[in-house]
């Protein structure tokens, strides 16, 4: 069967979104309607250890069933599906070329010579896509455009079009998370100006993945090997527990407010929320250097907001806890409100809420 990479920037119009990560498949569908968007269905089903594993899909056979268990679950048809792959063996570039190029040259420009100086892995093995966004004239009185390049590795969107091939569905559009999670939040982003930087934190299973974002587009994107699971893993570890993928341990849990960064350890916390402190400490480190590192490279922004998405970024005042470590505001995101869409108040808690973002992102290409 011959297949066709689908544009990372391409239109979708059945508005079934699909995320798959190592904790769960989330399926959602959207339909528009005069006031905004409603909420047709919203599946999750859980995924068994070790087939999803470092962004990768390691059994594609058996998330193929997961994934039609959804579809069962949710009781739709669905043929032609958006989905989205972690950010973790992505590149995302701002790149600046001359104006006058035509569609054609402007297309082998930045796909074979452009794409090459950014990629970390050689070009035939990666698959790229770019998107105008916008004309401009530099320092020096040249007239530019600034291309938004996207790329991947091949080896993983073939892992996901093999995937839902077997599952009878085909990828209509196979995206970044952080877009999809950009999409969800697109109307918030808005109410910054064009110097304010937005940190995207969505904080996963296994990782997180950091997006400084300016008027809507990605700016900046680094993936830190620290998610719910290295949380979850210290506590138990403390506590002298099994270690469970289950991150109702989790949501249970209220951070602490602590007036010394260093004094991580007082009397008043168990060793279980002392361990699990550690942890955030070290992402905070890791956040701290990824902005400090955009900054210096771009002076004249500052950062406006940090939200945090994903399943820890729905955790008891972590929101709290990032906006005392780092100065800078922090919020939790709660998709549903920002959509405005009607659901099940007891099914979905708003401490789960911010784990939706993406796959709500991806049922919204319908709306574009």
């Amino acid at each position: 069967m011959v297949r066709q990479f689908k544009s990372l920037f391409g239109k979708y119009y059945q508005g079934v979104g699909i995320e798959l990560s190592p904790q769960r498949v989330n399926l959602v569908q959207l339909r528009k309607q005069r006031q905004g968007l409603k909420l047709e269905t919203l599946t999750s089903v859980p995924v068994p250890e070790g087939f999803f594993v470092n962004g990768q899909i390691t059994d594609s056979a058996t998330m193929a069933e997961l994934i039609q268990e959804a579809l069962a679950q949710s009781k739709i048809k669905a043929f032609r599906v958006a989905t989205a792959v972690p950010g973790r063996d992505s590149i995302i570039r701002l790149i600046s070329v001359p104006a006058e190029l035509d569609d054609k040259e402007l297309q082998e420009m930045v796909l074979n010579h452009e794409a090459s100086l950014y990629l970390p892995y050689p070009r035939e093995e990666a698959d790229i896509d770019y998107q105008k966004l916008g004309y401009f004239v530099d320092d020096d009185g040249i007239e530019k455009v600034q291309v938004l390049l996207v790329a991947t590795r091949k080896e993983i969107t073939d892992s996901f079009i093999d995937t839902f091939e077997q599952a009878g569905l085909q990828i209509d559009v196979l995206e970044i998370n952080s877009f999809a999670l950009i999409r969800t939040i697109r109307d918030q982003l808005r109410q910054y100006g064009s110097q304010e930087a937005v940190v995207l934190v969505d904080i996963e299973f296994d990782s997180t993945e950091i997006a400084i974002v300016v008027n809507g587009v990605p700016q900046f994107s680094r993936t830190v090997p620290i998610g719910t699971y290295q949380m979850q893993i210290a506590i138990s570890r403390a506590m002298n527990l099994p270690v469970s993928r289950d991150i109702e341990l989790l949501y249970g849990m209220s951070i602490p407010f602590i007036d010394d960064e260093e004094k991580t350890g007082v009397p008043e916390m168990n060793p279980g929320m002392t361990a699990m402190i550690r942890v955030l400490g070290e992402l905070t480190h890791e956040l701290r250097r990824s902005i400090n590192f955009y900054l210096n490279q771009n002076e004249n922004v500052e950062i406006a907001q940090i939200m945090l998405a994903g399943p820890g970024g729905g955790l008891g005042q972590i929101d709290e806890f990032f906006t005392q470590r780092l100065s800078l505001p922090a919020s939790q995101i709660d998709p549903i409100a920002a959509l405005s869409l009607e659901i099940d108040e007891e099914k979905y808690p708003v401490v789960q809420r911010p784990g939706l973002a993406i796959v709500l992102g991806l049922g919204m290409r319908e709306a574009l």
